[in-house]
């Protein structure tokens, strides 16, 4: 076996059901979850009636292998969004591939980039999205873990780093919007960023999957687009990752892709080759159709409004949270251990929460996620308002009982 497989670290969501265990849910409430964030909107009618109707085009049946660089015609509404959404004109050919899904990619980029023969580290947020770890230590890197200020937002120090661990970095994960915060990367962090990259060399990462649920008038800016606006317009290094699952609805389709450097891409399409890794053509059809419209975005982005609108001022009165920048979580501060936290909620009031500790690691001392909880507010409103209640009743209980 792998002896790297032993390097991996369990899963949130299965520390989350150890903690479980023994725990007998309160029966006087239904459960509501609000701990793993999967969409629960409904998907646009249109997209399902896209994925259904192209088995019927010529070339999209079931008969033969789809190509692992997509089709022309993929490819190109990619690209058509890139310039609708960040004002940018990419080679549809040479810097646009389609993937399964930002999380596959994202763990199959370091694949391609880490070279384990000489010394590697892979430098990743904290708290992170567990997939950066993950591709990390499989690829035979070291992961170092940049913690974030509450301060600030929630930015990642960057200055906190060391000079010897950059000069060993190959990669380097950003998420903006992030996950769990919402925290979204402005210009002068990417100039940063940009620097310490021509300095030492190393690719960067952007995942950005969470980019078109936004809170406030101005889109979060991206990648691409801060390279763009800083001079670097064939975005040497860099390569963004983004996705269908939460701008569309459609986690079950695994759709995505991936853009920035072609050089990088010229290696990661060679590396997706051998890996299997291309997407069934009727997925790719109705990828197609999802991103040439915006107005479903636009109406599932006002859902997300509204209901952050009405579920965060509740959570204010108990809870030290306010509301993101991006994204579909609220980034929560409690009172004492977030495990127990979690664990009595559950217990008492049947709804689950995720621990932010479990989402960060240990790292300069302390663990950023500890006294924090995650909650994905991706269930309809009224579902989101009872949960919030509840959580509200269950602090004041924990109040007027310490």
């Amino acid at each position: 076996m792998n002896p790297l497989l032993a390097k991996l670290q369990p899963y949130p969501f299965e520390r989350l059901r150890q903690l479980f265990t023994g725990v007998t849910p309160s029966p006087a409430h239904r459960p509501i979850s609000l701990g793993i964030g999967e969409p629960k909107h409904p998907t646009p009618a249109f997209i399902k009636q896209a994925l259904a109707a192209a088995l019927d085009l010529p070339g999209h049946d079931l008969s033969g292998y789809p190509p692992t660089a997509g089709t022309q015609q993929l490819r190109e509404a990619c690209a058509h969004w890139l310039q609708r959404r960040y004002g940018l004109a990419l080679d549809a050919a040479t810097q646009v591939l389609p993937v399964n899904g930002s999380r596959e990619a994202l763990f199959a980029f370091a694949q391609t980039v880490v070279d384990p023969t000489r010394p590697a580290v892979v430098v990743c947020p904290n708290p992170f999205y567990q997939i950066y770890e993950g591709a990390a230590l499989l690829a035979g890197a070291e992961p170092y873990y940049a913690p974030s200020d509450p301060a600030r937002n929630f930015a990642v120090d960057w200055d906190s780093v060391p000079q010897a661990t950059w000069a060993k970095t190959q990669l380097l994960y950003v998420c903006s919007p992030g996950n769990p915060t919402g925290a979204v990367m402005p210009l002068e962090e990417w100039r940063k960023l940009f620097a310490l990259q021509d300095r030492h060399g190393f690719v960067i990462a952007s995942d950005e999957c969470y980019s078109e649920i936004y809170f406030r008038d101005e889109p979060p800016l991206g990648g691409l687009e801060a390279a763009a606006q800083l001079g670097r317009a064939d975005f040497r290094g860099l390569v963004a990752f983004t996705s269908l699952s939460k701008r569309s609805n459609v986690p079950g389709m695994r759709s995505g892709f991936v853009a920035g450097d072609a050089r990088l891409l010229k290696q990661f399409l060679l590396y997706r080759t051998y890996h299997g890794s291309a997407m069934s053509p009727i997925v790719q059809a109705a990828s197609v159709a999802a991103w040439q419209d915006e107005a479903h975005v636009v109406a599932n982005r006002d859902l997300y409004r509204r209901k952050f609108a009405e579920v965060t001022p509740l959570l204010e009165q108990v809870l030290d949270v306010r509301l993101p920048d991006a994204g579909f979580y609220l980034w929560a501060g409690v009172r004492g251990s977030d495990t127990a936290f979690a664990r009595d909620l559950l217990a008492q009031y049947n709804v689950t929460v995720l621990p932010g500790s479990y989402l960060a690691r240990e790292a300069a001392g302390g663990n950023p996620g500890a006294g924090r909880i995650r909650m994905a507010l991706v269930a309809d409103t009224a579902e989101c308002l009872e949960a919030a209640r509840r959580i509200v009743q269950f602090v004041q209980d924990q109040q007027s009982n310490p």
